[in-house]
């Protein structure tokens, strides 16, 4: 039976070596360009997008650690002349990004967390106009916290009962955010994610919890197809964040100092999210930064495979 070192040596490897290419992101973020018309790199999306983590006594707050971060600090090592634009809402859902009623907007720019004040799709759009052809990346979040009623019933019967017309909506909301976004700025690359599943967590608590984590992942499939889906069909490529952290990965078995033999995908939700951290702190479905840099990796992998300037 390995080692969790040795299983996850490479993926591990990639993580720490972008979390250091992304030494002090917000200096990076802050710096200005010496070009009179910079360019953006859009951040959209959820509290994964403004890189959301628990601090010590267990409140969540934005941090300068998230993906979009780790993942500008890459790029504008070569493209010095781009700033990072971020507009993510903690609690943002699929319907709200397009509607409003959780952040507050102002413009193209996010000043409180007040309700009624527009919404993320509106202020993106004020952006991408005001900065018309200035930004050639969009890169967004969305969808997870639409499944939040559901997974809240507690049980795989009831949550699966729940979901079809959480996924119906949540189709019809994306494909319109997308479409807006796309025809605002035809020429900007727009990449979405999948999601890593939290729910594995669960499987720490014992036989129930293990049962609850193994349904929790068939149902992660089929959001994370539905997500996958709605991307393509939009004309947006996708980072597929779920296979990065070896979500479907029950079969390999590692041992995890302090917690012991575990699937290796239990295993990276441990390592890489607050998800299995002790009170105050977690449960906390949030990644960490190795977490996000793993996320910030795996967009700038799929950057690289539609030949993206990196």
């Amino acid at each position: 039976m390995p080692r969790l070192t040795h299983v996850i040596a490479a993926a591990a490897a990639s993580a720490v070596m972008l979390t250091a290419t992304a030494a002090v992101p917000a200096v990076a973020a802050q710096r200005p360009s010496r070009h009179p018309n910079p360019e953006y790199y859009l951040s959209l999306g959820d509290s994964l997008s403004v890189g959301d983590q628990p601090n010590a006594e267990g409140v969540t707050l934005p941090t300068n650690q998230g993906y979009a971060d780790q993942l500008y600090s890459v790029l504008s090592r070569t493209d010095r002349n781009l700033r990072l634009a971020k507009l993510g809402c903690p609690g943002e859902t699929s319907a709200t990004f397009n509607k409003g009623g959780i952040c507050g907007y102002n413009g193209d720019e996010r000043y409180s967390l007040t309700a009624d004040k527009g919404s993320q799709l509106a202020a993106a759009l004020a952006f991408l106009k005001a900065h018309r052809g200035r930004v050639p990346l969009i890169t967004i979040d969305i969808g997870a916290n639409d499944l939040n009623g559901c997974i809240a019933l507690g049980s795989i019967p009831k949550i699966m009962k729940c979901l079809p017309p959480v996924f119906a909506a949540l189709t019809e909301n994306l494909a319109v955010t997308l479409a807006r976004l796309r025809a605002a700025d035809p020429r900007a690359a727009i990449v979405g994610m999948t999601y890593y599943v939290p729910e594995l967590a669960a499987w720490l608590t014992g036989p129930s919890g293990q049962q609850f984590a193994q349904g929790s992942l068939l149902l992660a499939e089929q959001f994370n197809a539905l997500l996958t889906g709605v991307y393509k069909q939009m004309g947006a490529a996708v980072a597929d964040v779920f296979t990065s952290f070896q979500s479907a990965n029950m079969k390999t078995i590692v041992i995890l100092p302090g917690l012991g033999k575990l699937p290796l995908d239990v295993a990276l939700v441990c390592l890489w999210t607050w998800a299995c951290a002790p009170k105050p702190v977690g449960p906390n479905e949030h990644a960490n930064e190795y977490g996000y840099a793993v996320i910030a990796f795996t967009y700038l992998a799929t950057l690289r495979a539609i030949h993206f300037r990196v």
